[in-house]
Parts: structure tokens; C-alpha cells; sequence
């Protein structure tokens, strides 16, 4: 079953649901077929990827048999997004991966927003902002899943 890339992105950033419709736990590993199927991208595009992108390390076991973690899947769907709905080129997307500042794994439990005591930056930041950027994240999966 292929997700939208709305909820798939969502889902995997907030670690609230999985998009894997398997029964197996959100943090198990993932086959490259499993990962394939859930985003609608084909094996032979992850597997070029993976040369493109040194960030995307998936786990390889015996008879080079690749294992996506959530983090992987994670910025599976964020190339994608890059290239696809972005208008990235491959190298843009890559260096665009690279500049960005370092996000930690989902936990695959609870996943909670951030707060005014969680968020580090140069000053306080006022706790309604983050209501509003519930918002603005709310009308702009609404609008993705529109067009």
C-alpha cells in the first residue's frame, strides 16, 4: 500500500503511526522491498541513492541484503520530497541534506512537540508559536493532500 506523502511524511517525522501496514514494531528494520512498497519508489532508485546520498546508510547483512532503520526511511522520504515535490536535483538535494542542522532519531514512542524549554535558539521563544505552527503544518498537509 503506497501513502500519500503527506501522511507518510508526517508519520514518520512524528513517529506517531508507521507506515508500514505489516503488524511488525515502528523501530524494526525494513527490508529494501518493504521500504520500496510503503513509498512507492522503486528498488533500483533507493539502491542509487544510496550512492548519491551519503547520509542514507542502511544496514547490510549477509549476501548484501539491505535493512532501512526509521531514520533512513526518514530521509528516504525527505530525498523524495527534495526531488520530486521540490524541484531538487540530486546534488542540490544532497548538499541540502548535508547543510542541515542535525535532527535526533525518532524515539518510536510518543512522539511530543516542542516547547519553550526544548527548543534552544538565541532567545526565548513565546509559547504560542507553537500553536500557530500546528496550524500552518495543518493547512499545508491539507493543501498537499488537495493538489
Amino acid at each position: 500500500m503506497v501513502f500519500s506523502e503527506a501522511a507518510l511524511e508526517t508519520a514518520v517525522q512524528t513517529g506517531e503511526q508507521s507506515p508500514f501496514s505489516d503488524g511488525k514494531d515502528p523501530q524494526a528494520l525494513r527490508t529494501i522491498g518493504e521500504v520500496a512498497s510503503a513509498l512507492g519508489i522503486r528498488t533500483h532508485v533507493l539502491r542509487y541513492w544510496e550512492e548519491q546520498f551519503p547520509a542514507l546508510k542502511p544496514i547490510k547483512r549477509s549476501g548484501n541484503r539491505r535493512y532501512y532503520r526509521p531514520e533512513d526511511v526518514a530521509l528516504i522520504v525527505e530525498i523524495n520530497r527534495l526531488v520530486h515535490r521540490e524541484g531538487y536535483t540530486l546534488k542540490g538535494a544532497a548538499k541540502a541534506i548535508q547543510d542541515r542542522p542535525a535532527l535526533p532519531a525518532p524515539s518510536g514512542t510518543e512522539a511530543s512537540a516542542p516547547t519553550a524549554e526544548t527548543m534552544t535558539g538565541p532567545g526565548p521563544i513565546e509559547p504560542w508559536i507553537f500553536d500557530q505552527l500546528a496550524v500552518i503544518r495543518r493547512e499545508l498537509a491539507e493543501a498537499l493532500e488537495r493538489a
